[in-house]
């Protein structure tokens, strides 16, 4: 057995991050995977100091420390609430060798390989450090472009206005055999039960709004690739109104771990039997 743990939109709540340290501490399982929006929102934490260095790299540190050898591997990208001015301090706890900063890359876990990926497609918010378009320049009626809004960092004009997820993807993938991947996504792929937002009957322009929120993009690559694993978070209501934070592709398993409530969501999972994962709320 490879036993992990996943949890993902802690957003910085003390009472969540306790009972996920606390695990760790207890479980001492072989991998953790953080999926993303792990901070207090954005410009709340840019006025506090760095939530990173000052709870996650300090409690994690503890939790090294009381661990020794049985200390997890720890795989952690950041969400689009979280403000990308934070990404240096994710890079320096992965060079204190507290977790590994996964957006963009890829690493050897055993006969596994794991792949990180942080961007949504646009939304409504104002910040945009971590959106992209999805497989075009389309915008979905009341969401904002990668072009507009606000960013805690700047990039080119060419990268707002040409990058896109499916590009993304293409690049990090590469032609690799995926039969033995984990891609631990912030976003959840379009129309599956995991990207279900709760915005039934709204209408913009005289126009329906799609409530199916996830990428397009992250869905192709998945029906294309079919990789072993893909874990998911964004879209916190979604297991409340679909009724599952599990859905499949293929032979690809798809696990959420968002959630909508004040408990903490904890997923576990045996890489050699993905599909037997279980959710418990605490």
């Amino acid at each position: 057995m490879t036993r992990c743990i996943f949890v993902t939109d802690l957003h910085g709540n003390p009472g969540r991050y306790d009972k996920f340290f606390r695990i760790i501490l207890s479980e001492k399982p072989d991998a953790v995977f953080m999926g993303g929006d792990l901070l207090p929102h954005a410009w709340h934490a840019a006025d506090e100091g760095s939530f990173i260095v000052s709870c996650l790299e300090k409690e994690l540190a503890r939790v090294r420390d009381a661990l020794k050898d049985s200390y997890p591997r720890i795989f952690a990208i950041l969400g689009n609430d979280d403000g990308r001015y934070e990404e240096g301090e994710m890079e320096r706890g992965a060079s204190a060798g507290i977790w590994e900063y996964a957006h963009n890359r890829t690493f050897a876990l055993d006969r596994w390989r794991v792949y990180g990926y942080s961007y949504v497609p646009p939304t409504p918010f104002r910040l945009k450090d971590w959106e992209r378009y999805d497989v075009s320049r389309y915008v979905d009626p009341g969401c904002i472009s990668p072009e507009e809004g606000i960013r805690s960092v700047p990039v080119p004009d060419d990268e707002s206005r040409y990058s896109t997820i499916r590009n993304d993807l293409e690049t990090l993938a590469g032609e690799g055999e995926m039969s033995d991947a984990v891609f631990l996504f912030h976003s959840p792929p379009h129309k599956t039960k995991l990207d279900r937002a709760d915005i039934d009957g709204m209408m913009i322009d005289h126009a329906p709004v799609d409530p199916h929120v996830g990428s397009i993009a992250i869905r192709r690559f998945i029906e294309e690739r079919q990789p072993l694993l893909t874990l998911h978070g964004h879209v916190h209501e979604s297991a409340r109104l679909t009724g599952s934070w599990k859905d499949c592709i293929g032979r690809t398993i798809m696990l959420s771990a968002a959630h909508d409530g004040p408990e903490l969501a904890l997923i576990r999972i045996d890489l050699e039997d993905p599909g037997s994962a279980e959710r418990e709320l605490i």
